[in-house]
């Protein structure tokens, strides 16, 4: 039974925007820290947005500070990630994951124990 359910993924022109949403049981939304990641073809997994459980502090990579916007829902159970300005280099596969260890850095992927399926994000020149 997948846990977290992504969707709202596509294909933009650069400048453009698309939202991100992942739908997580009522237990992950209220304890456990939610993030961001994404993979590019022939690159790692890199941290963009992550939130912390009690979702007062947000954090962003510098890639996309001041473009994307992370943001949970509580009353409908999903998170967000609101991106805007997109560009050619924002192209990846993206997913959203959920951690509940104690210490972790919230833009680190191996403190992550749930991750969404995915979903691709093309940006056109």
């Amino acid at each position: 039974e997948d846990q977290l359910v992504e969707s709202g993924g596509g294909s933009v022109q650069a400048g453009g925007s698309l939202r991100l949403s992942c739908a997580a049981p009522p237990y992950i939304l209220h304890l456990y820290y939610m993030g961001w990641f994404r993979e590019a073809p022939g690159k790692g997994r890199e941290a963009v947005a992550s939130i912390n459980t009690a979702r007062t502090r947000t954090f962003y990579s510098d890639s996309v500070k001041g473009r994307f916007t992370i943001s949970v829902d509580s009353a409908k159970n999903t998170m967000y990630l609101e991106m805007n300005g997109l560009k050619p280099e924002d192209t990846a596969m993206y997913y959203c994951a959920a951690g509940s260890r104690s210490g972790a850095s919230l833009l680190a992927s191996r403190f992550y124990d749930y991750w969404g399926q995915g979903n691709q994000v093309t940006v056109s020149a």
